[in-house]
């Protein structure tokens, strides 16, 4: 009885490490063609050491995206084509942000925090998931949360925060 109780908490102190070792979403479902604010929370640095460096690859079809100011961060983006054309408000837009990163400040391990942007989800179809990869640079290393889950696999152990998109009105 005691081995059964032991192997099952062992078992769920690593369930409840890997959860909480992911970057995620605050929001972690939204309608195909809505405009869609993300907060990507990160809930730790790295091996205890500060994060000073966020950076987020934007999926297609996101579009019109704007990051958040964050109180001693600076951003800066990334902006390039699309392998498509979109309408945004009647007009094609085929060209706009990637990639988004904040650096320069400092989020002590012992503290979590959420890194803001907004965009509009374009190309997204309902029933499918779009995955944002981060890169979450700290004081002593990295951490890439950038891994695509494949499905029938195991859960990657870096997964990309992922975005289930919903019909309109769901």
């Amino acid at each position: 009885m005691l081995r059964i109780f032991l192997a099952g908490t062992v078992l769920a102190t690593f369930a409840t490490t890997s959860a909480f070792a992911h970057v995620t979403l605050r929001t972690p479902e939204a309608a195909a063609g809505s405009t869609y604010t993300a907060a990507l929370v990160l809930s730790h640095g790295c091996d205890g050491n500060a994060t000073v460096a966020v950076k987020v690859r934007i999926p297609e079809g996101v579009i019109n995206v704007k990051p958040q100011p964050k109180p001693g961060w600076d951003i800066a983006v990334t902006t390039g084509s699309y392998a498509k054309s979109y309408e945004l408000f009647g007009s094609p837009v085929s060209e706009g942000v990637t990639e988004i990163s904040w650096s320069g400040g400092n989020l002590p391990d012992a503290f979590f925090d959420e890194f803001v942007f907004r965009g509009t989800l374009a190309g997204a179809v309902a029933g499918t998931t779009l995955y944002f990869p981060v890169v979450q640079t700290c004081s002593g290393g990295e951490e890439a949360w950038i891994e695509i889950p494949v499905e029938g696999q195991p859960e990657p152990q870096s997964p990309a925060p992922g975005l289930k998109i919903v019909k309109a009105g769901h």
